[in-house]
């Protein structure tokens, strides 16, 4: 018999990093407690850089102050993973889920992230693969279009993954991307030779990959969420 399992998307357009941060931070003690249940957050961010916990600032190839003149912001994180850009036209999931209630470990989760984004990616007929040893993500040959990091507590889960639809790649060039050197950046609109719907639609699309990923037999959408001080509003 199939176990009914119930997933809550937020649908929450763009939003400041340290919202974000702050809010998936009050949601997983929320889920910890059994106050909520597994919740997905989808989003964007504006132009940001990201530094996971072990502070890798050495594959930040300008000063943070370049790093403001370009129109964007730097964030260290407690997150797994090397340094990363989030921007505008990335689509970002960040789940709030019970493992010990999906019955999975750390590493299955991971996994599993990365099948979402390489089923993802087969909808319009790029095929990506896992990273060989020492590269994290998803990769269209030996072009990184995907990025995982994440950060496990208590056995709930907060942080995520990065997909590039078609952000600005020049943001990359600027740092070594998840610590990786030589190797390069992609984007779905580059890889593929199929027209792509709007934003929401793959979105949409994204969500529905890590649902089926993941075993959710219900999924239910909150459209228009926002964040007003400590409250977020449900529309």
């Amino acid at each position: 018999m199939r176990i009914h399992r119930s997933l809550e998307v937020w649908k929450m357009g763009f939003v400041n990093y340290l919202e974000a941060l702050k809010l998936q931070e009050k949601l997983a003690r929320d889920r910890k407690m059994g106050k909520i249940p597994d919740t997905l957050l989808a989003l964007q961010h504006p132009p940001t850089y990201t530094l996971g916990k072990r502070k890798t600032s050495h594959n930040l190839l300008v000063s943070e102050e370049e790093v403001q003149h370009m129109g964007a912001v730097l964030h260290y994180t407690e997150r797994g993973g090397d340094i990363t850009f989030h921007g505008p036209r990335q689509a970002i999931l960040y789940p709030i889920i019970s493992l010990r209630d999906l019955g999975l470990g750390a590493r299955m989760y991971v996994e599993n992230l990365e099948s979402t984004m390489i089923k993802f990616a087969s909808l319009y007929g790029v095929t990506a693969r896992r990273g060989s040893k020492c590269e994290t993500g998803v990769w269209v040959g030996d072009r990184k279009i995907g990025a995982i990091g994440v950060r496990i507590s208590s056995g709930i889960t907060s942080h995520g993954l990065a997909f590039n639809i078609d952000p600005d790649l020049n943001y990359f060039k600027h740092i070594v991307p998840c610590g990786i050197a030589d190797k390069g950046v992609t984007s779905l609109r580059k890889e593929t030779n199929v027209a792509l719907p709007a934003d929401e639609v793959l979105h949409e699309q994204l969500v529905s990959c890590f649902a089926s990923i993941f075993g959710f037999t219900t999924v239910v959408e909150k459209d228009n969420i926002s964040i007003s001080g400590d409250e977020e509003r449900r529309v």
